[in-house]
């Protein structure tokens, strides 16, 4: 990605070091109190993840409260350190999603409130609950935030062979997409709609919910003109690789796939990469 001197976003946060425990702080509304039971095929937490809000990597398994060891807690004692590069990164590619859903938003007459960016390290608290390692990166609607252990990028590469600096950056794009839906009502409708659903609707729903997120994703990377060649295929990669049918242990059944499967989240990244429209991104719950 063409980063170079792009603009850091101010945005972004880092918790205090000290770790989160308990189940204390659950928000108040609906999607504090959404939890999502979903099987791991790598062993390295059981067989369930625990995840709170709308996560791009929840089925991953995440680190399983291992780490990447690229954080740890920073010198002067103000919270956790994180590896200067993904930092800079990180804060480049929401300093950019920030002005492109700023133009989006401005240009049907409304304005985008951005999202804050909060690193933590194995443990931390969120206005969801306890953010734990193992959930993956993600957004929370009750505080408006984006959770992201600093490990997390390592173990992208590392386990789920996804490398680059696009797919660090679709992680974070994509959980900035749940953010432009929370500030759209899709949430809130989508939650109204799982409350009144079967298990199997429920999922369905969801599924309509991080499609249309990886599509968003995906209009943010067109629009950005951050991207260099090779970047769509670090994405595409990634995308493959979190797909609820590759990440289901034992015997494959779509009732219980909550992200969508390889071949849509492709699709749903490529959508929004080839369009440029968030029009194009059809919420299908």
């Amino acid at each position: 990605m063409r980063l170079g001197d792009a603009p850091e976003s101010g945005n972004v946060e880092y918790d205090s070091g000290r770790g989160g425990g308990g189940m204390g702080g659950m928000g108040g509304g609906l999607f504090g109190l959404l939890f999502q039971i979903v099987a791991s095929r790598f062993g390295i937490v059981g067989v369930i993840v625990l995840a709170l809000g709308y996560c791009a990597m929840t089925s991953m398994g995440g680190l399983g409260g291992g780490g990447g060891g690229t954080a740890s807690t920073a010198p002067n004692g103000k919270g956790i350190a994180v590896d200067p590069a993904i930092d800079k990164s990180a804060r480049q590619v929401l300093g950019s999603t920030e002005q492109v859903w700023g133009d989006v938003f401005k240009a049907s007459g409304a304005t985008y409130t951005p999202t804050t960016l909060h690193f933590y390290s194995n443990a931390g608290q969120s206005g969801c609950g306890t953010a734990q390692s193992a959930m993956g990166p993600f957004y929370c609607p009750t505080d408006k935030k984006i959770y992201l252990d600093a490990a997390f990028f390592d173990e992208l590469t590392r386990r789920f062979q996804a490398p680059g600096d696009f797919a660090q950056a679709y992680v974070i794009a994509h959980e900035v997409g749940h953010h432009v839906q929370d500030l759209q009502g899709t949430l809130d409708r989508s939650g109204a709609a799982q409350a009144s659903a079967s298990t199997a609707g429920g999922n369905a729903i969801q599924v309509g919910v991080e499609l249309q997120a990886d599509c968003y994703a995906g209009v943010w990377a067109k629009r950005s003109g951050l991207l260099e060649a090779g970047d769509a295929e670090e994405g595409m990669k990634a995308a493959e690789a979190i797909g609820d049918d590759q990440l289901t242990q034992g015997r494959v059944s779509p009732d219980n796939f909550t992200h969508g499967t390889s071949a849509q989240r492709m699709q749903a990244l490529r959508t929004g990469l080839q369009s440029g429209d968030p029009a194009e991104c059809k919420y299908t719950g």
